[in-house]
């Protein structure tokens, strides 16, 4: 470790760059993407080793923008996917106390599960997602519908970072959802009407539980890996703590080990504005036969600002005002301010309302309640006086984190708390930090780096040990 570490710093020395230390702590100025692996191989396949290193040592690099770019442009096939509904009959306990009847979970698959049930691969979603990870659905004919395809169909599907030709994907939609599985939306069997307001309270550890569940009907024992973004990356973080002899590898992008208590306040207000909207009822809305539409576009408003970073609006946006011209919105000739309090001016206003609007036409508020509420609560330290460290000390999966830049509501630090508590338990971690300026939402987004650090993960760490 020391002689390629010094070789290292005499070249940055050289082109003025920051130095590391042979644990991987930066001795002089700052940077803005770094990469920490027990093993050199990720980043050989990556390109971003010149040399092999022998033994296995915490490995530490600083790289331009860039770095982890790779040729290869696999052949985007149409995947075309068909959700499945398990059903269960036995109780859920949960967290709360309470305990869910028999309930429903929503489930595509992708790929095909091997004869030993070992390259399973679970995806967990984040707070709007679904079970449509990939793939698109098709119409009559069997094409594929436009604007079908799964959220993150770009990570996932044959031939992609998270390849369906060798791994065995799944996808499903968690309790209290509103795309499928078992929520408010849903009847209660003890009453005959919506659960609505009256649908327990789900954490992220019951949602791991049902997915346990799911996993023992599907007759997989062991996970080759668990994946997720942001409260995803939670869930996988929270598998590894439940079933850790189940979860051979974890993927944990943009995520963090429990919220701030500005990421609280965010949803904190997004709630208000949803059981304030008069149409609200209680949580019993559609008893009433009414939606919090309001209510949901504000919430939805307050969520996307804090997913984009400044420098993606201002970019995107800047201070861009809106057409007055109903016939030509985008018309910008001789623009001015109308001096209203009212009238939507600026692009910036114009776009906020957009998602607000599209938002409110499919999600429900109450599982916006629900899912921002199991993000408030996810706090695997909590149970050991706010020591991640011990927290962590169950997992024997091996790691892999990926954190962005310029993601200020997860940001990299709430990664590296994680890493750090890993390294203490002398786990086997990777961490990628990419120089990115889409904010959270890079998790979600066509970034070289990011999908090829994904993809030398998969082939050269996760294919390597599946047993």
């Amino acid at each position: 470790m020391v002689g390629p570490m010094r070789g290292y710093n005499r070249r940055c020395r050289r082109a003025g760059k920051p130095l590391l230390a042979s644990d991987g702590r930066l001795l002089q100025g700052l940077t803005l993407q770094f990469i920490l692996s027990t093993s050199a191989d990720l980043f050989q396949i990556a390109g971003a080793l010149k040399m092999p290193l022998k033994g296995r040592f915490p490995v530490s690099l600083l790289a331009a923008p860039g770095f982890l770019l790779g040729e290869h442009r696999p052949q985007d096939k149409a995947l075309i996917v068909t959700p499945q509904t398990f059903h269960f009959s036995e109780p859920l306990p949960l967290r709360s106390g309470a305990t869910l009847p028999a309930y429903e979970l929503v489930v595509e698959t992708y790929g095909t599960l091997n004869a030993d049930r070992s390259n399973a691969v679970l995806i967990c979603h984040a707070l709007n997602a679904s079970h449509h990870v990939a793939g698109w659905y098709a119409d009559e004919s069997g094409q594929p519908l436009a604007r079908s395809e799964g959220w993150w169909n770009n990570m996932i599907g044959p031939g992609k970072p998270v390849d369906t030709d060798r791994y065995f994907v799944i996808g499903v939609n968690n309790l209290g959802s509103c795309f499928g599985s078992t929520g408010p939306t849903h009847l209660n069997p003890a009453t005959g009407t919506p659960w609505g307001a009256d649908f327990p309270v789900v954490t992220v550890e019951d949602w791991v539980d049902a997915q346990a569940r799911l996993l023992d009907a599907m007759g997989i024992q062991t996970l080759a890996a668990v994946m997720g973004g942001s409260l995803g990356g939670m869930q996988t973080l929270s598998w590894t703590l439940q079933y850790p002899e189940r979860v051979r590898h974890a993927v944990v992008v943009a995520s963090a080990p429990n919220l701030t208590a500005e990421n609280i306040a965010f949803n904190e207000v997004a709630r208000r504005a949803i059981v304030t909207d008069p149409d609200f009822h209680g949580g019993h809305y559609l008893r009433e036969g009414t939606l919090p539409r309001r209510g949901l576009r504000i919430a939805r408003m307050i969520g996307h600002i804090t997913y984009l970073s400044d420098d993606v609006m201002n970019e995107k946006f800047g201070r861009s005002l809106r057409s007055s011209d109903a016939e030509d919105p985008t018309a910008t000739a001789e623009l001015a301010y109308r001096y209203s309090t009212q009238e939507v001016e600026f692009q910036i206003e114009s776009y906020l309302r957009y998602q607000g609007d599209k938002f409110s036409e499919y999600f429900d508020a109450n599982t916006y309640l629900l899912i921002t509420r199991a993000l408030d609560y996810f706090d695997p330290a909590r149970s050991f006086d706010g020591n991640l460290t011990a927290a962590l000390a169950r997992a024997q999966a091996k790691f892999f984190l990926v954190s962005f830049t310029t993601d200020w509501r997860f940001s990299p630090a709430r990664s590296r708390e994680i890493v750090k508590a890993l390294l203490d338990n002398q786990r086997d971690v990777s961490y990628a930090e990419i120089d990115a300026p889409h904010g959270h939402d890079a998790f979600l987004l066509d970034d070289a780096r990011y999908l090829q650090a994904v993809r030398a993960y998969f082939e050269q760490t996760i294919a390597g040990t599946r047993a």
